[in-house]
């Protein structure tokens, strides 16, 4: 829990808004629940996380990924930020 309160202490320092699912559920039902509600972004501590590697979907894209864990806030951010430019720009490719 440790690490994922750092990055949402991370994401939370450029205004984004973060969902920790700490329920004693099965991820299956958190990633459902995730879907439901639309939650655009995930990452996900799971086994990687004992190599250093978390992983992250982009709902939009519909792709994971394995990113290394101190990249991840990074990495959110950075899409985040494009996605925002887009729709400010008129490129609005769904989001």
């Amino acid at each position: 829990m440790q690490i994922a309160f750092s990055i949402e202490e991370e994401l939370n320092k450029h205004g984004f808004d973060v969902l920790i699912d700490d329920r004693d559920i099965s991820p299956g039902i958190k990633f459902k629940d995730a879907d439901l509600i639309g939650i655009p972004h995930q990452i996900v501590l799971g086994r990687g996380l004992k190599e250093g590697m978390v992983e992250y979907q982009n709902r939009r894209e519909q792709q994971k990924m394995n990113i290394p864990l101190e990249d991840a806030s990074l990495h959110v951010t950075t899409k985040l930020k494009e996605e925002l430019h887009d729709l400010c720009n008129g490129s609005n490719t769904g989001i």
